[in-house]
């Protein structure tokens, strides 16, 4: 079996930038600011079509129930919930940050061959405070700096931020000012997280 697939997994110059943009500003945020509230980290993820990247569904992170429940993985077991689920490989699965081990795992059990993701590992750790991805791939997996194979025979892993010049030139100057509002928001909500973050009984906060 190869490590690579034969074919592209995934054509980003199908991948509408503004779908994906929208479902974080108009879903995942609007989460993710009453979880933070209850003690849960940042993260959020959503599930979107392929043929128009329209989505399907939106889930947050709820580690003060679970700390496996990520937003990954609370969009997983809400899409395994589904009576009638469309196949992955008809879907986009959409990160706000770069998945850890565990949530790259279980997309991978899934079935699902593609993964997008707003903020990086070194974001979480540099921006939000948040070290534990790299901190996991580096002492257990020995991947000092996080860097696991982004294509492979299971999926490919993209940063959205890729998409940017992919996109007409008169709109990428748009496009980073909405990239630029989505960070600012993400900051204020890691402000509420880290101000009550000691009050929760999550192992890695």
């Amino acid at each position: 079996m190869s490590h690579l697939r034969s074919r592209k997994i995934v054509d980003l110059n199908i991948i509408k930038l503004d779908s994906l943009l929208k479902v974080i500003e108009t879903s995942i945020i609007p989460l993710t600011q009453k979880s933070v509230k209850n003690g849960n980290k940042i993260f959020g993820a959503s599930i979107l079509y392929k043929h128009d990247c329209s989505e399907l569904l939106s889930a947050v992170n709820n580690e003060i129930e679970s700390p496996l429940w990520h937003g990954e993985m609370s969009a997983l077991k809400r899409f395994y919930e589904l009576t009638n689920r469309p196949k992955p490989k008809d879907l986009i699965f959409l990160s706000t940050h770069e998945p850890c081990s565990m949530c790259l795992s279980a997309i991978t059990w899934a079935g699902f061959d593609n993964i997008f993701y707003f903020f990086s590992y070194e974001e979480s750790k540099d921006d939000f405070a948040i070290p534990h991805d790299l901190l996991i791939m580096k002492e257990v997996f020995s991947l000092k700096t996080g860097e696991y194979r982004r294509k492979n025979h299971y999926w490919e892993s993209y940063s959205v931020a890729e998409l940017i010049p992919l996109q007409p030139a008169k709109k990428r100057s748009l496009y980073y000012e909405r990239f630029n509002d989505i960070k600012k928001a993400y900051v204020n909500l890691s402000n509420v997280y880290q101000k009550n973050k000691n009050e929760n009984n999550i192992p890695l906060a």
